[in-house]
């Protein structure tokens, strides 16, 4: 194929290499402040609605490029990273064979080249086979070898042959000529076409919050429910600052400065046909309703590199969320047995704490792992009047 312009569409690198489309497409003034933090994201250059390569920009300041032929296989994988002054080393070029569609869709390749250049320019070219039973399925961006014997070979090149600049924030022709390396012909200027996604609305907002601890029947995307808010318990908080984190995992919660002393915690119960979640929990540390809501932020996290619906929230990995003093430690080996084993039956467990530590209150997680959004509500003069986990199980302003 030859080519003269090149569509570029920006996404989120996680799932990227697939190709084609994105999975996750994200405005490319979004994709520009992502690279100006030095936050991954991904490019995808293409001509005629045919993808020609994928480029994945990873911390650090390297570089993954992903090249399709004419069929729009995935056929290679470039790894770039930083060598001299503004520029770029290929320092690990992986080409695969496949003998079918079905066996290049399951990534089973027949053959699999890498070469590895180092710094001085000595390379080495390894051949891979796929034994009689097919190549490992793993997928084509994590395998490091295949299971059969290696031909190698070595030698010493110019180390300029395997080098290109390092791309300022849309300069994508860098990447053109490996494009040839796929049958794809730039013309000697290549035009680039923007055919991103809009900007869009933003990072999520907090639509409906105190909504969703309101008793009575709501509309969910499952059907009709019934809100049901109970209560958990009291919160004791003796630092001064307010932890939210899988119970499990409490070394990197996210945490917000709240005022000293003992609150309520109250769970939204969501019940439907299927049976009954957490919609929402939430600790309130004053009587005032909130004025205003804003998401739990970390130091180092910018709504400003968020796309449209984001949001930055508690991971969960056991199916659980906790609210507790940051002050609060857990005994890995006893949360089977004092947290876990009890939600299997009931909502919330609390976990007292000791003459010098204060309690844990801990609760089933929506719909199980994941990560969700975490609201601080502020009253007219700035207090933080409660903090709530929305675990999304529906939208307490009527929308799905």
């Amino acid at each position: 194929m030859i080519f003269d312009s090149l569509d570029v569409s920006y996404g989120e690198m996680w799932g990227s290499y697939r190709g084609m489309t994105h999975p996750d497409p994200m405005s490319s003034a979004l994709a520009a402040r992502k690279h100006a933090a030095g936050m991954d994201y991904a490019v995808l250059l293409s001509a005629r609605e045919r993808p020609l390569a994928l480029v994945e920009y990873w911390p650090r300041r390297m570089w993954r490029v992903y090249l399709f032929d004419d069929r729009s296989w995935c056929m290679q994988m470039i790894d770039l990273k930083p060598h001299s002054t503004g520029m770029l080393l290929a320092e690990r070029n992986t080409r695969w064979q496949f003998s079918s569609e079905q066996e290049h869709s399951s990534g089973k390749w027949d053959v699999q080249e890498t070469t590895t250049v180092s710094a001085d320019g000595q390379v080495e070219v390894r051949s891979e086979f796929a034994g009689p039973r097919g190549a490992s399925t793993e997928p084509l961006h994590a395998r490091t070898s295949g299971p059969s014997s290696a031909p190698v070979r070595r030698f010493a090149a110019p180390v300029e042959d395997f080098q290109c600049p390092v791309p300022e924030f849309g300069d994508w022709q860098v990447f053109a000529p490996f494009l040839a390396q796929q049958g794809h012909e730039p013309a000697t200027t290549v035009v680039l076409n923007d055919v991103s996604v809009d900007e869009g609305s933003g990072p999520l907002r907090a639509t409906g919050i105190e909504q969703l601890f309101n008793p009575g029947a709501c509309d969910t995307p499952d059907g009709p429910a019934v809100v049901e808010p109970v209560e958990a318990g009291l919160l004791r908080i003796t630092s001064g600052q307010l932890a939210v984190s899988d119970p499990g995992w409490v070394g990197d919660p996210r945490t917000v400065a709240v005022p000293l002393g003992e609150f309520p915690v109250t769970l939204s119960l969501l019940r439907t046909a299927r049976g009954a979640g957490v919609a929402a929990a939430r600790v309130a540390f004053l009587d005032t309703p909130p004025r205003e809501w804003e998401m739990a932020l970390r130091p180092d996290e910018d709504l400003g590199l968020l796309g449209e619906g984001q949001f930055y929230g508690v991971g969960v990995d056991t199916g659980t969320a906790a609210f507790m003093d940051a002050t609060r430690t857990v005994i890995e080996d006893q949360l089977d047995e004092d947290l876990f084993v009890p939600l299997d039956s009931q909502f919330s467990v609390e976990l007292p704490g000791t003459s010098s530590e204060p309690n844990l209150i801990a609760f089933r997680a929506g719909q199980g792992d994941g990560a969700y959004p975490v609201w601080i509500g502020r009253t007219d003069d700035g207090q933080v009047g409660c903090v709530v986990v929305d675990f999304q199980l529906h939208s307490a302003d009527g929308r799905e």
